[in-house]
């Protein structure tokens, strides 16, 4: 995998993807037996700082958005960057994770990063990397989300972007893509999650999300529980910070289902297109309209009035994609796809496409031993005839019930519930039940959302 010329790693050559990424996370694997604590207690990012300022990194003048929280912040950190696009900014966006390829995390314009830039890149950075990393106590390490960081940076110089929205990986405070110089934060809505990092009260998991709050600069959040909203509030305050929640009046109501997604109406834009089947992306779409509308008065001397404002949006809402979030993958029989692997993302998923079954109706499920997996079992029953859990080893660091504890919470809610191991088997089994009438539903991880793209060959390379 890795072409070495000698012994030390500044003098590998980073020849393939392959190389590049064992090279990006040489030094968090140090921590892989390690048992994890609290993010307080176990997350530094003074390295990414280094690196950054060792790479002159940022590298040319950029508006940074960071937006946060439990559900739904790729979502939003989608729709902005399209909205953005379609005003005429150059826009750069970073989120994970991916779902095929890692350049999927880093965007211009929607389009991912080439592989022979990703590679000259991570060589360009190297000796930076080589000088943080070369004087690591035994259990410290380098982020590879501060690596991914310096990387976009780099490639939103070069390609002189404008706007970069940024997505946190989780929490906030002590997340590396939270360095940056942002002047908005934007927070999607926080649940209890993440407990054993984050913290196990809402109060405290909201301390974190918090942390991407900049200095004398603005948050916009979704409308929160009162327990997160009083943090909220309150840690904008010690930044001297504006903090604005969304009300009534600020969201998108649902009109009708579409074939290629949703009819939404929201003042002052009147009916658009969400071109997303998820009823929850409604939230998400206005949060983020509204986060451009703040960007746009601060950056632009145009009225948010203007036709050509008004009209941008409204176009560029069409052109959203974001895949794996309640995604039709196919059409006989009707095949839909979401990352939902808690119980309300579970809820939700049922809620979005419920007017769209047919039956029989057919669940895969494929939820990690870490999240509540009989709680999704459960949802997912409740629809269904049948009942199939499934997995897969594509990532090692992601372990899923075993077959055994599997097939036991099932068949404890289900009457027809078993289990395969693999996502085509699960595949095969379920359109046999179906046939060309019924419906298939696969609540699943992500890492088998990016199997239903290979498999269904859905290109995710542009957004």
């Amino acid at each position: 995998m890795i072409a070495a010329i000698g012994k030390s790693w500044g003098q590998l050559v980073l020849h393939s993807k392959e190389s590049a990424l064992d090279y990006i996370f040489r030094t968090r694997r140090r921590l892989d037996d390690a048992p994890r604590g609290l993010d307080e207690n176990t997350r530094d990012t003074a390295t990414t700082r280094k690196l950054l300022r060792l790479a002159n990194l940022p590298a040319a003048p950029c508006e940074f958005v960071v937006i946060t929280g439990s559900r739904g912040k790729g979502s939003v950190a989608s729709i902005m960057a399209k909205l953005l696009e379609a005003l005429g900014y150059r826009v750069g966006l970073l989120t994970s994770p991916h779902l095929v390829h890692w350049n999927e995390r880093i965007r211009v314009n929607g389009h991912m990063i080439p592989n022979d830039d990703f590679l000259r890149i991570i060589d360009d950075l190297r000796p930076h990397i080589d000088s943080v990393t070369v004087g690591l106590q035994e259990r410290g390490y380098l982020s590879p989300q501060g690596i991914f960081l310096a990387m976009a940076l780099q490639y939103f110089a070069e390609k002189r972007v404008e706007i970069a929205v940024l997505e946190v990986g989780r929490g906030g405070r002590f997340d590396d893509i939270a360095v940056v110089p942002n002047r908005l934060a934007v927070i999607a809505p926080i649940l209890l999650e993440h407990t054993a990092l984050l913290g196990d009260t809402l109060e405290r998991i909201a301390w974190h999300k918090a942390g991407i709050i900049p200095s004398d600069g603005i948050a916009l959040s979704a409308a929160q529980r009162s327990e997160a909203e009083a943090v909220l509030r309150r840690e904008a305050g010690l930044q001297g910070a504006r903090i604005r929640f969304l009300n009534e009046a600020d969201r998108a109501k649902w009109l009708a289902d579409v074939d290629d997604g949703q009819l939404i109406r929201l003042g002052p834009y009147g009916e658009l297109l969400l071109p997303l089947l998820g009823r929850y992306q409604i939230e998400n779409a206005s949060l983020a309209i509204r986060a451009v509308e703040i960007l746009q008065a601060r950056l632009s001397a145009s009225s948010l009035e203007d036709e050509r404002y008004i009209e941008s949006i409204r176009s560029g809402l069409t052109r959203v994609k974001w895949f794996g979030r309640v995604q039709k993958l196919d059409q006989e029989p009707p095949i839909y796809v979401d990352g939902a692997i808690t119980v309300p993302s579970a809820e939700s998923f049922i809620a979005s496409v419920r007017p769209r079954l047919s039956e029989p109706v057919t669940a895969i499920v494929g939820v990690p031993r870490d999240r509540d997996f009989s709680g999704v079992y459960q949802v997912m029953a409740r629809v269904s005839r049948k009942l199939i859990i499934t997995e897969t080893d594509i990532n090692p660091n992601t372990t899923f019930p075993s077959r055994e504890d599997a097939l036991r919470a099932a068949q404890a809610l289900h009457a027809d519930a078993t289990h395969t191991d693999s996502l085509r088997d699960a595949l095969d089994l379920a359109r046999e039940f179906a046939g060309e009438s019924g419906t298939i539903l696969l609540a699943v991880s992500l890492m088998l959302v990016g199997e239903c793209m290979l498999i269904w060959n859905v290109d995710t390379s542009q957004i």
